[in-house]
């Protein structure tokens, strides 16, 4: 029996997968691509840098094996960890300009994460690189900030996935059922917490100012940072930092900043989950 045709929006990925030459894809989704993978602008990013590296559809592997992080440590272990170095290599690549990015416009780097969420209507596995902030604009939705909660344990960081391949073959068998029924009440049912200082907040409006009130709070440690450096070298503040306008960067990474419109019809993390 023939299966339903995939909502246009949920299966875009795969259709972006699937393109012979990704170039042809708009400069407003496509950042960068490589043999393997192409890494995309996040259409309802969560931080203020959000993109996704995807991989692309070539042998072996086909477009059920790139379903979805499930589907695709189900093949055979050297196939499944030879895709996720490429995703890794990739997303090294795109934190890098993550960070050339931030120098520019904030004049200090912090923690850029890498990661997969164990449950998604999206329909092709992508690879989430986001900064560590979690208070974008279209960051609306207790079930969307506990997706990118890093130690909450829905958010699985690339780093501790490609640690299962290196585990006990009965831990890895364990690790790779991805059971919804393990990773659906982390959405849910866990409490709004920070995940900086794990204070407990009752709304989402209210978490949202606590995170911009400790994101100002690492601005000012950082710039004061700065400034003591700069006593010590005896250095014109002028000369630290050379201010460097949006005409003057680079078309891509000038780019990776979100556009301020409404996110919370974003689809991509618990589609089937009742906000």
């Amino acid at each position: 029996m023939a299966t339903a045709p995939s909502a246009p929006n949920l299966a875009i990925f795969r259709r972006y997968a699937s393109k012979p030459n990704p170039t042809t894809l708009p400069p407003s989704i496509l950042l960068s691509h490589s043999e393997t993978c192409l890494t995309v602008f996040d259409a309802f990013p969560k931080s203020i840098f959000h993109l996704l590296v995807i991989p692309r559809i070539k042998p072996p592997l086909s477009v059920r094996h790139l379903a979805d992080l499930r589907s695709l440590l189900r093949c055979e272990k050297s196939i499944a960890k030879g895709m996720l170095m490429n995703l890794n290599e990739e997303a090294n690549n795109v934190k890098k300009m993550i960070e050339e990015e931030m120098m520019k416009r904030y004049k200090f780097k912090w923690e850029i994460w890498m990661g997969f969420h164990p449950i998604s209507s999206m329909e092709h596995l992508h690879l989430h690189v986001l900064s560590a902030d979690l208070y974008s604009p279209k960051m609306k939705l207790k079930k969307h900030y506990n997706s990118f909660h890093p130690s909450l344990g829905f958010f699985l960081h690339m780093k501790d996935v490609l640690s299962w391949f290196d585990a006990e073959p009965s831990y890895y068998q364990r690790m790779i059922k991805l059971d919804a029924s393990q990773y659906e009440p982390l959405l849910k049912d866990s409490d709004l917490c920070c995940w900086r200082c794990d204070r407990a907040l009752e709304s989402m409006p209210r978490l949202k100012a606590h995170l911009h009130d400790e994101f100002d709070k690492l601005t000012k440690r950082e710039k004061a940072k700065l400034e003591r450096k700069r006593k010590r070298s005896d250095v014109p503040a002028s000369s630290v930092q050379v201010s460097v306008t949006d005409d003057e960067r680079p078309e891509k990474v000038a780019r990776l900043m979100p556009s301020q419109d409404d996110g919370s019809n974003d689809p991509t993390v618990g589609g089937d989950l009742r906000s």
